[in-house]
């Protein structure tokens, strides 16, 4: 297929830029000498040792050529014993690779079983981790040695990227697929999960072996076992087994947290026009755990986060966008494996995409653009995003593969395709995809072939540009009106080296009157003239808000009132109600800010409640009545409490029964809100419910009984303040609640309050080892050297006892 000659002309320009690397720097997908065809196991653990004894035999075939030794992947491994046939095989073995003379020399699809006795040392093994997956040991052991009070003992894998020869030997590369057996022997206390469906149980003593069985491919890093007290709620789709494992705490509202999957699963189905390919579905929550969640084929691993209740999930379950990703994996990256992690769009971009998808089915289209402006909004601010293309060859570590570009960007890329080609083409063709390629690998231009022979369209443009090239248009607007002619032409210039291609949609306003032009912009710069009837009242670029791309327009004040009040997408009226802010001070913006308050989207009359000036002259009773309103009545608990923290800004003792009435919803965010507000007009109604709230919704709480308690100078509440301090300076994503926490963490090293001291040495201990990846343990010494000294400088009676406290924390992370 033909490319028009600059077209060309540019992307071997790019071509030539990509593929100029060093041969060391190029990673290619790993050479198949042998095929992995089965690996059965069987295993127990050493709880204190943090140990894991394993017999494994691992069937494998040449994959082309003759073959008489084969090379397995096996990390920081004891090999006691390797056979074939029963009889005694040589090999060799440096901790990473066990290299094995094999009897005779094997020809291509002649299948043969090794047997490997080995132990596993999870906690020997040296590999980098990354930011997604903070470190590389494959097994982890949970409070095995019951060091931490509050927390049961656990154990649990992470395979991705290629962790799982940690634990057990194979050939660790994304474009292997096996099918598995695991026999799990542990404690009768616990309970197993594994891959594929439990096919047996059989007690001995104490003790219990789970034989679990998958009897599809899938690659090796998703192999998964999990271990702990769990209780198991089971639900279902059709006749696929659907379940949740939590600890009993959690197990009230397993199906609040996770209830949606089933409907989930049947979505994806429909839309994908492919039927969910696996046996079951179940969903672990564990501790401590290395990412957000991971796709293990059947068996879903999240971490604590997913814990939620039901006061956190009437405003918003923070784990839901989650469920959808991993359920999508099982079709995009399990059914159809990326080749290499190079191609890995094929995995997580589809995952991320899955989000939207799900969003636009269940919630309406407002809901999944505001989603998808948060997913490229984080794409473009991360640091050096926009010099890495989707497709990566050349990389430091694999692991480095997992940002935001992966995700967030490759996500938006594929919204960007659907338009291209047509939603009834984007589905059909991922369906002709994943039938095609099922239980196999592949790379992306695979996939581009599969749209390519469906649609009969030349989509290297596509593909070049957004998948293995890198960047956005940043695009300079300009007008030029013929008020003769009745026409307006909108040019865009292209900013960025180079240009790209991309269809482009411009909405053009006549008073209420809308229409819709879309054009195809293949120059750096480009023109498009249209007719009017009157005067336009703004021209909205990329109105539809599905190229990705920086826009630089010159708009006065009237333009962004005008597109506030009706701009199609979420994301150009949120980006009006900025600017509109900004001039309160005029009536006209004023009330345009009022009435962003019916806005759709509630994270548009969020914005306008967190903006919204009503110290100024044109703050009306009504404005404050609407505002009371919302309060007590929006649809969405997250405005309610935006609406109550609007509210007490006032500090007006007139609101006291508005506040009263919050302090008992059953919202989290509404009371967090409503106590805060509180304060400032009556600390002592405020001081008596923070202090009497059940334990268990003071720690969900921590962020704002920390500002009260801080505030008010309370030494009693430090203690309280202190198991949250960590948390609140290092994992929150909000920057005020770092500058709190931080402030609260001072407070705490300079007290005289052994306990509080205590209680934040505890924890900076437990996630220093936790985070030991970020070298969390490093920043917790630093953390408690400063403590030392600000307890050296006071002269209070604890102090000697504090410093010891603190001294012996540090030695437990030296």
């Amino acid at each position: 297929m033909k490319l028009q000659h600059l077209v060309i002309i540019f992307f071997t320009l790019l071509y030539s830029s990509i593929f100029s690397q060093t041969p060391d720097n190029y990673k290619p997908e790993r050479e198949k000498i042998f095929d992995l065809v089965h690996t059965k196991l069987k295993v127990d653990f050493n709880f204190s040792d943090k140990t894991m004894n394993g017999e494994a035999w691992v069937t494998l075939k040449p994959h082309y050529y003759d073959a008489n030794k084969v090379v397995l992947d096996a990390n920081t491994m004891i090999i006691s014993e390797v056979k074939l046939n029963e009889k005694n095989l040589n090999f060799t073995y440096n901790d990473f690779d066990l290299e094995i003379v094999l009897p005779k020399t094997y020809t291509k699809n002649q299948e043969f079983t090794l047997y490997i006795k080995y132990l596993s040392q999870p906690e020997k093994v040296k590999d980098r981790g990354s930011k997604a997956i903070t470190d590389a040991k494959g097994l982890y052991f949970i409070n095995t040695d019951g060091f931490d009070k509050n927390k049961t003992a656990q154990i649990w894998t992470q395979g991705e990227t290629q962790a799982n020869s940690a634990w057990f030997p194979t050939i660790d590369a994304p474009n292997q697929k096996m099918t598995q057996e695991i026999e799990i022997t542990v404690p009768n206390k616990y309970v197993t999960l594994s891959n594929g469906a439990l096919i047996n149980q059989i007690k001995k003593g104490k003790n219990r072996t789970d034989y679990w069985k998958l009897e599809k491919k899938h690659a090796p890093y998703l192999a998964f076992i999990g271990v702990g007290e769990f209780e198991i709620i089971k639900d279902n789709y059709k006749n696929i087994p659907v379940d949740y494992y939590v600890e009993k705490e959690y197990a009230p509202y397993a199906k609040e947290i996770f209830g949606l999957t089933p409907e989930m699963i049947g979505f994806f189905e429909t839309k994908l026009g492919v039927d969910f390919p696996w046996n079951k579905y179940s969903q672990i929550v564990v501790r401590d755990y290395v990412s957000g969640a991971m796709e293990n084929t059947t068996a879903v691993v999240h971490g604590e986060q997913a814990y939620q209740k039901p006061g956190q999930l009437i405003d918003n379950n923070i784990q839901e966008n989650t469920i959808a990703h991993e359920i999508f994996h099982h079709w995009f990256g399990n059914l159809v494996t990326s080749e290499s992690w190079s191609n890995l769009a094929l995995n997580e971009s589809f995952a991320n995409y899955s989000e939207y998808l799900w969003r636009e089915y269940k919630y309406g289209k407002v809901n999944a653009e505001m989603h998808l402006f948060d997913q490229v909004e984080a794409y473009k601010n991360a640091q050096d995003a926009k010099n890495k293309s989707l497709v990566r060859f050349t990389y430091d570590d694999r692991e480095d593969l997992f940002d935001l570009v992966s995700y967030n960007k490759g996500g938006a890329i594929l919204h960007m395709l659907r338009k291209v080609v047509g939603d009834k083409a984007f589905f059909e063709g991922l369906k002709q995809y994943l039938t095609k390629y099922q239980y196999q690998s592949a790379e992306v231009h695979q996939l581009r072939l599969v749209f390519e022979e469906l649609t009969g369209k030349d989509l290297n443009w596509f593909f070049n540009q957004w998948f293995y090239g890198a960047g956005h248009p940043d695009i300079q607007v300009s007008y030029d009106y013929n008020t003769l002619r009745k026409t307006v032409t909108v040019n865009l210039f292209q900013l960025q080296a180079g240009y790209f291609q991309f269809p482009i949609s411009i909405d053009v306003f006549e008073g209420s009157k809308k229409t819709r032009h879309t054009v195809f912009v293949d120059a750096k710069d480009a023109s498009f003239t249209f007719p009017y009837n009157s005067q336009p009242n703004l021209i909205q670029i990329n109105s539809d808000n599905n190229l990705i791309c920086d826009l630089n327009e010159n708009k006065i004040l009237s333009d962004y009132i005008f597109q506030l009040k009706h701009a199609d997408n979420f994301v150009h009226r949120r980006e009006a109600l900025l600017e509109v802010v900004k001039k309160q001070e005029e009536k006209d913006a004023f009330n345009a800010v009022v009435e962003a308050l019916n806005d759709e989207s509630y994270k548009i009359r969020i914005l306008a409640l967190e903006n919204i000036d009503l110290i100024n002259k044109f703050s009306k009773r009504d404005a404050i009545n609407k505002i009371i309103n919302m309060a007590n009545n929006d649809k969405k608990t997250l405005v309610q409490a935006s609406a109550i923290g609007t509210l007490g800004k006032l500090i007006d003792v007139e609101l006291i029964p508005i506040f009263e009435k919050a302090l008992e919803t059953k919202s989290y965010s509404v009371l967090g809100r409503a106590l805060v507000s509180m304060y400032y007009v009556d600390k002592e109604k405020a001081l008596k419910k923070s202090k009497t709230l059940p334990d268990e919704v003071r720690k969900i709480l921590a962020t704002p009984l920390t500002r009260i308690f801080i505030e008010e100078k309370d030494d009693s509440e430090l203690p309280f303040i202190a198991k949250s301090v960590v948390s609140g300076m290092f994992l929150s994503n909000d920057e005020p609640t770092k500058i709190l926490f931080k402030s609260a963490f001072k407070q705490i090293s300079e007290s005289n309050n052994t306990e509080a001291i205590q209680n934040v040495v505890d924890d900076m201990v437990v996630k220093g080892k936790q985070y030991k990846g970020f070298n969390f343990d490093k920043v917790a010494i630093n953390l408690m050297r400063n403590m030392v000294n600000d307890q050296k400088k006071a002269d209070k009676p604890n102090r000697e006892k504090n410093i010891a406290i603190i001294k012996a924390a540090m030695a437990k992370l030296l």
